[in-house]
């Protein structure tokens, strides 16, 4: 059973980039807009994370925060905190309050997506998959390992990171700078050939002897990791 994150947020398109973005890594996602309701669903249920923006309707995120951290339930339940307001001084207070992490607008996606799994990892172990698996290739993110037929394969670090990116969503297309964005990050500029130089190098580690790719080119501009492997 996939790990269920709460995001409670009140900018409609902000809450569907997060939502997408969780649910393509894997996770099983609800939403909520306002904070007093937010309160109300976490005393039916518990999620396995939370985040949670600061300035809510109905009820500040700090305050659900320090309500949630008061109550034996939610005690222990990892919040991140997500916000525009980026002071030292309120930082301090967000994780004084009982936030796990702290996060400011604008933020990475990627950045975020790892420290939801950072999180999850030390809170929820089992809940994280450590082995991702697509046919004969296997990725064990813990130990930063790749092989195929049980055989190891060395990859660098950015070639590791898009073929993760890829075997979390196996089957699906995306554009030159859908990758840029989720594997390097949006707040950083590298020219778009970047991803074709990196593609062939997994491409090249993955068939070394030119077997069967498991990387595929489709629709001219978009890539997608082979359905036959995300199966």
């Amino acid at each position: 059973m996939p790990a269920r994150i709460l995001i409670v947020e009140d900018e409609e398109p902000l809450t569907l980039l997060l939502r997408y973005n969780l649910e393509a890594a894997g996770y099983a996602v609800d939403s909520i807009a306002r904070g007093d309701e937010a309160e109300l669903k976490l005393r039916e249920t518990t999620p396995d994370l939370v985040v949670l923006d600061w300035m809510l309707p109905g009820l500040s995120g700090i305050e659900l925060c320090r309500r949630l951290r008061g109550q034996a339930a939610t005690a222990q339940l990892p919040i991140i905190m997500l916000t525009a307001r980026g002071e030292e001084s309120d930082r301090v207070r967000g994780l004084a309050t009982g936030a796990d992490d702290y996060i400011v607008k604008p933020f990475s996606v990627p950045e975020l997506l790892a420290r939801v799994s950072a999180l999850l990892r030390r809170a929820k172990p089992e809940r994280v998959n450590a082995v991702l698996s697509a046919g004969d290739i296997a990725l064990d993110r813990e130990r930063r390992r790749v092989s195929r037929g049980g055989v190891e394969i060395d990859l660098g670090p950015t070639e590791f990171r898009l073929l993760e990116y890829l075997m979390q969503r196996p089957g699906r297309v995306f554009a030159r700078e859908q990758l840029l964005d989720g594997v390097w990050g949006s707040d950083v500029y590298i020219d778009e050939r970047t991803v074709d130089v990196h593609v062939g190098r997994l491409r090249k580690a993955l068939s070394p002897g030119g077997e069967v790719d498991p990387i595929r080119t489709v629709r001219g501009s978009g890539y997608a990791f082979d359905e036959r492997y995300g199966k």
